[in-house]
């Protein structure tokens, strides 16, 4: 066979090679109409047991109503199959849960210890990356503080939000000089733990010349629950939407912990980073919509500060972010940084919302 020859034989195997992939693995989840498809395509088996994982639809089961379901695996529809009846009904009650609800779930898995563990590994592995010294970055000044640690203090658990241990660190030529620094955790995936925030709720200032831990503001939201049970009621309480909101940002924020917003008017696009968040959360009165405010600091400047609004609803019983509007933008007037209104809500009816 000729040179030629061969380099057409070969175009039409690779052509027929991809053409059984297509058939075989990608056409089977095109062809499932949503409607027929169990769990939105998520592993039955993994929702049975409160572990959502995504599929591809190539392993199915359908059931005598002529439902799909889809699998990770062949092992897991395996298991499924050894009870399709009781683990569908399970899958049932956890797929129809909040997001809340389903966060509480996959929560018990993780005792105070596991947490703990994850933690002085995520501390650890970061000081030795630091000459031994964990980098604390203090957003009021922007410096990165080499602090040592020093303990575990504490761990607060709100079911359906996550873990919160508070980490005692000190200054490192400076045993006296001490941070408290809570971190925010929540579980990831079947059998991990991710961290979503670090934040100095309690910094050192001296009188008399002795230091002293002075408590940061704004409080972070997950101090405000009294109970680490906080449930749900028929109305949203304030630390929710404050929670709500945070998750969002950290969402949206870059490798360099930013977020990109477009200032009215101008249309030029600005990275801002988070430093907090007003009180109180407020909801109008007509449309039922939560909002808060929040500050954000120009990257790469000490004073330009930018108020931010953040419109939540609950139509879906989860509370998401709908809109984010700049409320104020800094403009340089005698010299000096001031906030200027680029709409206001004065006119709008609302309640606090405790």
């Amino acid at each position: 066979m000729s040179h030629s020859n061969n380099k057409v034989f070969l175009m039409k195997s690779n052509k027929s090679i991809l053409l059984i992939v297509f058939l075989m693995y990608v056409l089977p989840g095109y062809l499932l109409a949503a409607d027929d498809v169990a769990f939105d395509g998520m592993c039955a088996m993994g929702m049975s047991v409160g572990q959502p994982v995504e599929t591809d639809c190539s392993i199915t089961w359908k059931d005598e109503n002529g439902k799909t379901y889809c699998f990770s695996t062949k092992g897991s529809k395996t298991q499924f199959l050894e009870n399709p009846e009781f683990n569908a009904v399970k899958a049932n009650e956890y797929y129809s849960m909040n997001d809340t609800q389903k966060l509480t779930k996959r929560m018990q898995r993780y005792r105070s210890k596991d947490v703990k563990k994850f933690l002085k590994n995520h501390i650890d592995k970061k000081s030795e990356a630091n000459s031994g010294l964990f980098p604390l970055y203090d957003p009021l000044t922007k410096k990165i503080q080499p602090v040592v640690f020093k303990e575990i203090q504490m761990m607060r658990t709100l079911h359906g939000y996550g873990f919160f241990p508070d980490v005692i660190f000190h200054d490192k030529d400076d045993p006296n000089k001490k941070y408290w620094v809570d971190f925010w955790l929540k579980p990831k995936g079947e059998k991990d733990l991710e961290l979503l925030e670090t934040r100095i709720y309690k910094g050192p200032r001296k009188y008399d010349g002795e230091w002293k831990l002075m408590t940061r503001q704004p409080v972070p939201w997950w101090w405000i629950p009294a109970s680490e049970h906080p449930g749900e009621s028929e109305h949203k309480r304030g630390w929710e939407i404050m929670s709500a909101i945070e998750k969002y940002i950290i969402e949206q924020r870059d490798e360099n912990g930013m977020i990109k917003l477009t200032v009215p008017d101008s249309g030029e696009k600005v990275s801002l980073e988070y430093i907090g968040l007003h009180q109180p959360v407020r909801r109008l009165k007509e449309d039922g919509r939560f909002f808060a405010c929040t500050d954000f600091r120009k990257e790469g400047s000490e004073n330009e500060y930018y108020d931010v609004d953040f419109w939540l609803d609950d139509v879906t019983g989860n509370i998401t972010v709908g809109d984010v509007r700049v409320h104020k933008i800094p403009e340089k007037i005698d010299g000096n940084w001031v906030q200027i209104p680029k709409y206001n809500f004065d006119d709008m009816e609302h309640d606090v919302v405790p």
